[in-house]
C-alpha cells in the first residue's frame, strides 16, 4: 500500500506540556478542548507531575531528547497544523521548541505560559523564564498569559505596557486574561502587532477553576487548525472557554475542573 503525503491526512493539532493525574490541566485538558472543536490532539509530555484539584505537590520534567524525538516522529508523520505549548519544565525543552520553530515557520504556535499553578505554586526557574522571554516569544504566534504572568514576562504593571514589551519580542498577538484582576466581570485583552486592540468581557463565575488557561490557549489552537484567523479563533474560543467553566464538574474536593466536553456531536455531557 503506498504511503499518503501530508495533503492526503486530517490535520491535527500537536499539543506539548505536562500531565496532570487529576485531568483538570496540561495534557488532557488541551485533547479534551481540541476534540470538542472536532480536531485531533496528539501529545508530547513534557513534565509529569504529581497534583490534584487541591494543588501541585512536584515535577518531574521528562529529559529534552525524549521531547524532540517525540515531536519529530509526529511531525514527520501527521499533518500538524498547529502547536499548543503548555507547561515546559525545563529551560532544555525550550531550546528543542524554538529549533522546531525555526524549522517550521509557517506553523502556527500558541503558548500558555504556565509559570505558576492555579493554587499560586512556582513552576518556571530562572533559566525557564529567560529562554522563554529570549528565545521562545519571538516565534511564537499567540501568548496566552494572564495579567501576573505577563507583568513576570515584561516586567512592567499594566496590562498595555505588559503587552507592548511582550509584542517587541517579535511575537504578533498577545491575549492577556483577566481572571487574576479584581472586579465582577473577567475582561481578556487582544494586542496585536498590526496596532489591533480588543476586548472581551465576561461575567465572573463564582469558584475556583482548575485548567481554566489550558482550556482557552488549546480551544483558539484547535481553532487556528480549522483555519480560522486569529481574531475569530480567540473569541469564538473565549465562548467555548467560558461555557466550560459555568459547567464545571466536582471532580475533586478543591477546584472545579472545566466540563470541556460539554458539547460533542450535538449531545450534552451531564455532570455527576
Amino acid at each position: 500500500m503506498d504511503k499518503m503525503t501530508h495533503d492526503d491526512l486530517q490535520s491535527v493539532l500537536l499539543c506539548v506540556g505536562g500531565h496532570d493525574p487529576s485531568g483538570g490541566a496540561g495534557i488532557q485538558a488541551d485533547a479534551e478542548a481540541a476534540r470538542a472543536a472536532g480536531i485531533h490532539a496528539c501529545s508530547v509530555i513534557t513534565c509529569l507531575t504529581s497534583q490534584n484539584t487541591c494543588g501541585l505537590s512536584r515535577l518531574w520534567p521528562q529529559r529534552a531528547e525524549q521531547v524532540e524525538d517525540q515531536c519529530r516522529r509526529i511531525l514527520s508523520d501527521s499533518k500538524v497544523a498547529a502547536i499548543k505549548i503548555g507547561l515546559l519544565g525545563s529551560s532544555r525543552v525550550v531550546r528543542v521548541l524554538c529549533d522546531l520553530a525555526t524549522e517550521n515557520p509557517r506553523l502556527p504556535l500558541v503558548l500558555d505560559p504556565v509559570l505558576t499553578t492555579d493554587s499560586g505554586q512556582q513552576v518556571a526557574d530562572a533559566a525557564l523564564l529567560n529562554q522563554i522571554r529570549n528565545n521562545l516569544l519571538e516565534r511564537c504566534t499567540l501568548v496566552t498569559p494572564n495579567l501576573p504572568e505577563a507583568r513576570t514576562l515584561s516586567s512592567f504593571k499594566e496590562p498595555d505596557d505588559c503587552a507592548q514589551r511582550l509584542l517587541q519580542t517579535g511575537c504578533p498577538w498577545v491575549l492577556i486574561t483577566g481572571t487574576h484582576a479584581p472586579g465582577v466581570e473577567v475582561v481578556n485583552r487582544l494586542y496585536g502587532r498590526d496596532g489591533t486592540r480588543r476586548e472581551w468581557s465576561w461575567p465572573r463565575l463564582e469558584g475556583k477553576y482548575h485548567g481554566s488557561g489550558c482550556t482557552l490557549a488549546s480551544a483558539i489552537a484547535a481553532r487556528m487548525v480549522l483555519d480560522m484567523d486569529p481574531t475569530s479563533a480567540i473569541a469564538e474560543a473565549q465562548s467555548y472557554a467560558w461555557e466550560s467553566l459555568k459547567r464545571a464538574l466536582r471532580t475533586g474536593r478543591c477546584q472545579l475542573t472545566p466540563n470541556r466536553l460539554f458539547a460533542i456531536d450535538g449531545t450534552e455531557t451531564q455532570s455527576q
